[in-house]
C-alpha cells in the first residue's frame, strides 16, 4: 500500500468520497466533514477533530470490489494512519466501533436511535458490551475521545448540512503530522 500523506488523504476524499454513506442521505466526504465540524464546534482538540475527519478512512482505502468490514474498519484505518499521526489521532479511530458497543451497554436507549444499518453492523462487531468489556474499554487511554467521536459520528448524517471545506480540515491535519525521523527523510532533506 502506498504511504499515506495529507495530499493522498485529500485525493481519496475527492476521488472516492462521493459514495453514499450507508443508507444516510450523505456521502462519505459529507459524513467526514460533518463529524469533524461537530467536534470543532464543540471545542475539541485538534487531534480529535482530525480523528473525526478520518474515522472512516478505511472505507476509502478499499480496493475495487472489496468493502471494509464493519468490525475492523476502525483498527485498519488507525493502523494505516499510524506512521502519519500519533495516538491522540489514531486511537479514537481504532476505538470508535467499540465506543458504539459501549454506548449500547451504558445507555440502553442509545441503540434505539441507531439507524438500521448501524444496528445490523453492531451484531457483526460483537454486539453490546458485557459489563466486563465496558469496564475494560473505559480503561483504554482514549476511550472518552472515542465515545465523543462516536456521538458526533451518529449525528453526522444530515443532507445539506453546511460545513467548512476539506481544505479547512486539511490545514488542521497538517498541524498534527508526526515529524519524519532522519532515516525517513529523502537524502536531500537530510543534508
Amino acid at each position: 500500500m502506498t504511504e499515506l500523506t495529507i495530499t493522498r488523504i485529500c485525493h481519496l476524499f475527492e476521488s472516492k468520497g462521493d459514495q453514499r454513506w450507508q443508507a444516510a442521505p450523505v456521502t462519505l466526504l459529507q459524513h467526514a466533514l460533518q463529524t469533524a465540524w461537530l467536534a470543532e464546534k464543540a471545542g475539541a482538540r485538534d487531534s480529535l477533530i482530525c480523528a473525526c475527519l478520518l474515522h472512516d478512512l478505511d472505507h476509502l482505502l478499499e480496493k475495487d470490489g472489496e468493502h471494509a468490514q464493519h468490525a475492523t474498519h476502525g483498527p485498519h484505518g488507525a493502523a494505516s494512519l499510524g506512521t502519519l499521526f500519533d495516538a491522540a489521532v489514531t486511537e479514537p479511530i481504532r476505538l470508535h466501533v467499540d465506543a458504539k458497543r459501549y454506548l449500547c451497554y451504558a445507555h440502553p436507549g442509545y441503540s434505539q436511535g441507531l439507524p438500521p444499518e448501524a444496528k445490523h453492523s453492531l451484531e457483526q462487531q460483537g454486539g453490546v458490551f458485557t459489563s466486563d468489556q465496558a469496564r475494560a474499554f473505559m480503561r483504554e487511554p482514549y476511550a472518552i475521545e472515542a465515545v465523543n467521536l462516536r456521538l458526533w459520528d451518529d449525528q453526522a448524517r444530515l443532507a445539506g448540512a453546511g460545513t467548512p471545506s476539506l481544505a479547512h480540515f486539511a490545514a488542521t491535519l497538517r498541524t498534527r503530522v508526526l515529524p519524519k525521523r532522519p532515516s525517513q527523510q529523502p537524502p536531500e532533506a537530510r543534508r
